[in-house]
């Protein structure tokens, strides 16, 4: 089974995702940037989902550090911010997609897909 990171810091999010992957995914939850890179580093799961707006250390920061011992590792910035320049912004740290929140469970699905071969 494989492993996902999840970098979250509001609980509601935390829950409506872990309903989603609990029963396909391995989850493992950071709920600040610091925390993420810590875990992203140690237990090197097979994909991440990185809030952009976390406490100590943006998702922004979060992702081009782990992008310097992880240069592999599929990131998908979650955001609720849908206005330009918000995901380029994400893409330009690391991220390999962009989802807004709320997200939608189907798109999720896919990038999952495509990202772990499953």
């Amino acid at each position: 089974m494989k492993t996902i990171l999840v970098v979250e810091d509001t609980e509601l999010n935390i829950d409506l995702i872990t309903q989603l992957l609990e029963d396909d995914y391995n989850l493992l939850v950071a709920k600040d940037g610091l925390e993420g890179v810590s875990m992203a580093l140690e237990m090197k799961p097979d994909l991440i989902l990185m809030d952009i707006s976390l406490p100590l250390m943006d998702g922004y920061d979060a992702t081009r550090t782990i992008r310097k011992s992880m240069p592999d590792i599929p990131i998908i910035g979650l955001s609720a911010h849908a206005m330009d320049g918000h995901e380029q912004k994400a893409r330009q740290a690391g991220c390999n997609d962009y989802l807004t929140k709320p997200v939608d469970d189907d798109r999720l699905f896919e990038l999952l897909k495509n990202y772990l071969g499953e």
